[in-house]
C-alpha cells in the first residue's frame, strides 16, 4: 500500500510492551512510527518480570527480540529519555513537539562498554531492581537495555570526570542539552502503561517499616536470575531463605477507604499464582499461602495453573483479607492477623515474609498528557474508550487511539493483542479511512 502512496508517519507514546508492539504492527505494513519513551530504554514492566504467567515462559526472553526489532527497523525511530509537550492539529495532521531530555552520552558513540559504570564512584538505589539493588550515577538500565547508551542521572552525579576520562569512545558529554524535535504524524497510539500503588500509605501491613514485607515486584526482582541476589530466594533483613512465605491480594484496592480504589486490578491473583510457582522452583520445601477474597482467573490456561499450585505445590489458598501485619522484634518474622472465613473467627499465622499485591494506577504523567492530547479520562483516571465494545482502543479523539493498561489494568496478552488493534485503527486513519 505504501508504494501507490506514502502515508503520514505515526506516533506512539510509551515503550512498553503494548508500545512496542503497536509500533511494530505498524512499521511491518510500511508506516514510519517515531516511538516516543520517557525513560532512557524501552521494555516497560514486563522487562523487569522473571516469568510470564499461564506458561511461565522467559520474559525478557520474549520481550528483547521485539525490542531490538525495534531499534533496527528501519521505519522505526526511537526517541528515548523523551516526552511529549504539545500536540496540534487534528487526524490525518498532527504537529507534536517531544522534549529529548540530555542523556550526557552521545547515543551515536557509546558502545555499551560499560567502562563507565566501573569507574563512577556513586551508588545508589535501582529503579529497575525495585530498589533493592544498586546502580551508579552513569549507568545502562538493565543488561538488554534498548538502546544499549549509557545515560548519566544528574541528581546523584559529582561531575568527578572519571567516566569522561575512561570512555575510549569519548561518547560522555556532561555539557549536552536538552533538545526539542519537531514531528508531523497522522496518527498517534498511546500506550503508557501503569503504576503499581505505593502500599507505604496503609500502615497496617508495615510495608518499608518491616524489611521483610515486599511487594510483588520486589519479590520478582528477587526470583530474577539477573536481580539483586541473582536468583536466589533470600529475605531482606538477614539474608536467609524463607520457609514460610504469605501473598496478600488485593491491597489498596476494592475498597473505598482512604488510599485505596474501588476496582479490582484483573493481575494480581495470576501474578501470586506465578510468584507462588517459582518459589516452590526455588525452595521446594517452602509453605505459601495466599490469602484472597476473589479469585480471578479467567484466561486460557489460568486455571489450570492454580490448580497446578494447589495440587501439586500444595500451596494454600486462605479466603479472607488480613487485617494487619506485626513484626517480631527478635526474629524479624512477620504474624499476619486474619478472619478464618470456615469458622468466622480471627486467627494469626508466622511467616518469614509477606508479599503485598497492590492494586494498579494509571502511568505516571498519564493525566497531564491526556490534557495535552484531548482525552477524556474516566473515574479512576484511566483513558476513556469512545465506545468499549464497539470502538475499544478508540478515543474521545478522533485519529489517537490507546492500549494496554493506560485504558485499565489487563496482563500482558491482552496488551499486546489489543496494540495491534490500536495500529490497524491508526492505518484507517493514515489511508483516510478511519
Amino acid at each position: 500500500m505504501s508504494e501507490e502512496k506514502p502515508l503520514r508517519p505515526a506516533l506512539v507514546i510509551g515503550g512498553g510492551i503494548a508500545g512496542i508492539q503497536a509500533a511494530l504492527s505498524l512499521a511491518r505494513r510500511g508506516v514510519h512510527v517515531y516511538l516516543v519513551e520517557r525513560s532512557p530504554s524501552i521494555g516497560g514492566y514486563m522487562a523487569r518480570l522473571d516469568k510470564t504467567f499461564p506458561t511461565m515462559d522467559c520474559s525478557i526472553c520474549i520481550l528483547a527480540p521485539k525490542m531490538v526489532e525495534c531499534a533496527m527497523h528501519p521505519n522505526i525511530t526511537l526517541l528515548t529519555n523523551a516526552e511529549v509537550v504539545s500536540v496540534e492539529g487534528s487526524a490525518g495532521s498532527f504537529k507534536v513537539r517531544v522534549l529529548k531530555k540530555p542523556r550526557y552520552v552521545d547515543e551515536e558513540k557509546c558502545t555499551g562498554c560499560g567502562d563507565c559504570m566501573s569507574a563512577c564512584p556513586v551508588s545508589v538505589p535501582s529503579e529497575f531492581d525495585a530498589g533493592l539493588g544498586v546502580r551508579k550515577a552513569i549507568y545502562i538500565p538493565f543488561p538488554q537495555a534498548v538502546p544499549r547508551v549509557a545515560v548519566v542521572d544528574p541528581e546523584h552525579c559529582i561531575r568527578c570526570g572519571l567516566c569522561y576520562r575512561v570512555c575510549k569512545a569519548e561518547a560522555v558529554d556532561l555539557d549536552q542539552k536538552p533538545e526539542e524535535v519537531e514531528l508531523e504524524v497522522g496518527a498517534i497510539i498511546v500506550a503508557t502503561g501503569f503504576r503499581p500503588l505505593d502500599p507505604s500509605g496503609l500502615a497496617a501491613y508495615g510495608y518499608r517499616r518491616y524489611a521483610n514485607v515486599l511487594t510483588a515486584l520486589e519479590l520478582e526482582r528477587i526470583l530474577c536470575a539477573s536481580g539483586p541476589t541473582k536468583g536466589a530466594l533470600l529475605r531482606p533483613s538477614d539474608g536467609k531463605v524463607p520457609r514460610r512465605i504469605a501473598f496478600i491480594q488485593c491491597v489498596g484496592s476494592r475498597s473505598n477507604q482512604p488510599g485505596h480504589v474501588p476496582y479490582c486490578s484483573a493481575v494480581c491473583c495470576m501474578f501470586a499464582v506465578k510468584e507462588a510457582t517459582l518459589i516452590k522452583e526455588h525452595e521446594p520445601e517452602a509453605e505459601v499461602s495466599i490469602f484472597y477474597m476473589d479469585l480471578r482467573a479467567f484466561g486460557k490456561g489460568f486455571q489450570r495453573l492454580v490448580r497446578r499450585v494447589e495440587e501439586e505445590f500444595s500451596v494454600r489458598f486462605i479466603r479472607g483479607r488480613p487485617t494487619r501485619v506485626e513484626e517480631d522484634p527478635q526474629t524479624g518474622d512477620l504474624i499476619v492477623y486474619y478472619e478464618d472465613t470456615r469458622v468466622s473467627r480471627p486467627v494469626s499465622g508466622r511467616f518469614d515474609m509477606v508479599v503485598l499485591c497492590p492494586a494498579i494506577l494509571p502511568g505516571e504523567g498519564l493525566g497531564n498528557l491526556a490534557r495535552l492530547l484531548g482525552l477524556k479520562l474516566d473515574e479512576h483516571g484511566f483513558i476513556k474508550a469512545a465506545r468499549p465494545l464497539l470502538a475499544p482502543v478508540d478515543t474521545s479523539v478522533p485519529g489517537i487511539f490507546a492500549c494496554g493498561c493506560c485504558l485499565g489494568p489487563r496482563d500482558i496478552s491482552e496488551s499486546v493483542y489489543q496494540a495491534s488493534c490500536a495500529a490497524g485503527r491508526a492505518i484507517q486513519v493514515l489511508l483516510g479511512e478511519g
